[in-house]
């Protein structure tokens, strides 16, 4: 059994020429960086920040961004320079393939299964219940049972709004990619002028003495409030699934991966700055902290534009993970680990329809029944992990295949990728026990589907068993 059988590079290459499973190629360096902005900024900055801030880092929350957003920027570099030389869909699934094997691959894919999934279920209950304040602020309410997701103990049963906006983003994706892109950029636009304003006001009310104590749970709590944070950051790499479907990737992937992030990154440790400059960190345990802060200052005509840009920010969140999620299983699909119809491309729209309602319709029904509050942190030890070996990769492509063609190459090789490693790997040592336990079942399920389903199925295994029976038919023909 050959578990750790790789993938040609320029077998990969070749095959996503082939027309009926080609995607359309109508992504630029911008496009790209917009839809990382569009991933990036969302629940982190909206929702995220008033709880690090409380429970984990205080004022020193702006270290615990900047220690996440290191990690991120020194994984970004690695994923960088596999999109460049690898520019195929599957993201750290498709590049492990490459390096590590087949099943090293599915374990990849089945962990991002985890991020993009979990992800997307997260943002569509937080956009939930920003839709749902919005509402009562116009003398607006939805009957209690379709609020939230099954708790009769709280008299809910499902929640509507979030699988409403799961199935329109669906109807989004389903369009096209040209179409979701438009969409994409214009809502990113609004965000950012969302975050610049509260910048420009909010500037004008901190108070130094709130940042004293500074670290008022010490260091411990710095990387604890980077391990939570760490959600902020999740998004560049769902760029790197969009990799087929990018005019002149070798240039553009890079560009697109660490532009977004540098960008992001900025934003993240100056909102955290002012933040906690304008209310004590002690009364920001808040699901909407920006807003909060606004009304804090009584800036209460902004407060209402900030929960605008958080809903507009959320759904772009929702949208590209929604789009990673529906790559992902392409390629994992079209390499024959998950069902053909996966990977099926319309001819038209030149993307896997199919495929996208699927992705939306499971979405939609997790978050509409399933409370997600105990899930959240498996969504950062998944993405933590997929970035760890991705850092490893790097190391180990570049010794077993130097001379494959290189747009982009990571600085300072081996320093920068082992700085990567080590990030990751203690971000992931400071979530708790029981995210790791819930990590260790998720992925014994999925060696299980594997071993069912793609072991059996897989087309790396069906090509290289039509290669030995073709020898032996050549050994009996020469004997």
């Amino acid at each position: 059994m050959d578990l750790f059988r790789k993938k040609s590079i320029s077998h990969m290459l070749a095959s996503v020429q082939e027309t009926d499973k080609s995607l359309n190629k109508v992504l630029g360096a911008k496009d790209l960086t917009m839809m990382g902005i569009g991933c990036i900024i969302g629940t982190g900055i909206f929702v995220l920040t008033g709880v690090a801030a409380a429970e984990h880092a205080g004022p020193a929350l702006v270290l615990s961004f900047i220690f996440s957003g290191l990690a991120c920027i020194f994984a970004a570099l690695c994923y960088s320079e596999f999109a460049s030389s690898i520019p195929i869909s599957g993201s750290a699934y498709t590049y492990s393939y490459v390096t590590f094997g087949e099943v090293m691959a599915w374990i990849l894919g089945w962990a991002l299964l985890l991020e993009y999934g979990l992800a997307a279920s997260a943002v569509a209950s937080g956009w939930s219940g920003y839709f749902q304040g919005l509402l009562s602020g116009f003398g607006l309410k939805l009957p209690l049972a379709i609020t939230s997701a099954y708790d009769p103990g709280k008299g809910t049963f499902i929640d509507v709004p979030a699988i409403t906006a799961v199935l329109i983003i669906t109807f989004l994706l389903s369009r096209g990619l040209r179409e979701s892109t438009r969409a994409n950029n214009i809502m990113v636009v609004i965000k950012i002028a969302v975050v610049l304003l509260f910048i420009v006001i909010g500037i004008w009310y901190v108070k130094p003495g709130n940042w004293t104590p500074f670290m008022p749970f010490g260091f411990s709590g710095v990387t604890a409030g980077a391990a939570s944070v760490f959600f902020a950051y999740l998004g560049f790499d769902s760029i790197a699934s969009a990799a087929e479907e990018v005019k002149n990737p070798q240039r553009n992937m890079p560009i697109g991966i660490i532009s977004s992030l540098t960008i992001c990154t900025i934003l993240y440790i100056i909102v955290s700055i002012i933040l906690t400059g304008i209310v004590p960190f002690t009364e920001l345990n808040v699901k909407n902290p920006v807003a909060f802060a606004l009304n804090y200052i009584h800036q209460d005509w902004v407060a209402g534009f900030i929960s605008v840009g958080a809903l507009t920010g959320m759904t772009t969140v929702l949208l590209v993970l929604l789009y990673a999620q529906t790559r992902l299983f392409f390629a994992m699909s079209r390499d024959g680990l998950l069902p053909k119809t996966m990977s099926k491309v319309d001819s038209v729209k030149k993307a896997p329809i199919i495929n996208t309602w699927i992705t939306g319709i499971l979405v939609a029904i997790f978050v509409g029944f399933i409370p997600l509050h105990r899930l959240a942190e498996l969504v950062n030890i998944g993405t933590l992990f997929a970035y760890l070996v991705v850092s490893v990769g790097v190391l180990v492509l570049r010794k077993t295949q130097p001379e494959l063609p290189r747009a982009f190459k990571v600085p300072f090789v081996p320093f920068i990728p082992i700085i990567s490693m080590l990030f990751c790997g203690y971000l992931m040592f400071n979530l708790p026990m029981t995210t790791w336990i819930g990590f260790g079942i998720w992925l014994v399920i999925g060696l299980i589907v594997y071993f069912i389903f793609g072991y059996r199925n897989s087309e790396l295994g069906k090509r290289e068993k039509n290669l030995k029976a073709d020898k032996e038919i050549d050994k009996r023909e020469i004997l």
